[in-house]
């Protein structure tokens, strides 16, 4: 059963054409982005340790996240690619994460929903990647990786759903889809994920 909504804004042409166009930056931004999203499943257990029902699949989806970072980096060592001594500012989870309520619950709710829709995104991009790619490795690297990526956002839905009411939780989460797309529109083409 399908649990999170689709993303109402697809990835613009433009896009994958920087991706193709730089792809070792892609790399070290996909990197980049496995590593947060790892940190960000376990940030939520350090947070929220009294949400014990959604623990363990928050710890399984730091380790995948993680694994793919691992994934990524040997593919960069297999270019010659350095990872680099910062992460950069990523102005599209500055944009989501300036929009969330300041309420604890309702907070909660929103990082569960903004997870969510950050693996959709990612989802999205990466079957796009794969959809794009020549080498035939790569290609069905990313797509395992679309398929990883979508089925996280169903699970940060249904993470919710354990919490609070379904009409409560797709009415945000529909709201969180509008704003992400807004995000997505003003952000610069560029060889990221993001």
């Amino acid at each position: 059963m399908k649990l999170n909504l689709d993303i109402s804004f697809p990835s613009p042409p433009g896009w994958i054409e920087a991706v193709l166009s730089d792809f070792n930056s892609f790399l070290q931004d996909h990197a980049d982005c496995e590593r947060k999203a790892s940190a960000t499943a376990m940030s939520l257990v350090a947070k929220y340790p009294n949400r014990v029902e959604i623990i363990p699949e928050l710890i399984d989806i730091g380790v995948e996240e993680l694994e793919h970072f691992q994934q990524v980096y040997k593919v960069m060592q297999s270019r010659g690619i350095q990872l680099s001594h910062t992460i950069h500012e990523d102005l599209y989870i500055k944009g989501l994460m300036k929009s969330q309520h300041d309420g604890l619950e309702e907070r909660f709710l929103d990082r569960l929903l903004i997870a969510s829709v950050l693996e959709t995104r990612g989802a999205e991009r990466f079957k796009i990647v794969a959809d794009h790619m020549d080498d035939a490795e790569l290609a069905r690297f990313y797509k395992m990786l679309w398929t990883s990526e979508a089925k996280h956002g169903h699970v940060y839905v249904k993470m919710a759903l354990l919490y609070f009411p379904e009409d409560k939780v797709y009415k945000r989460l529909a709201w969180w889809i509008d704003k992400e797309a807004e995000i997505v529109r003003g952000l610069p083409l560029r060889a990221a994920l993001h």
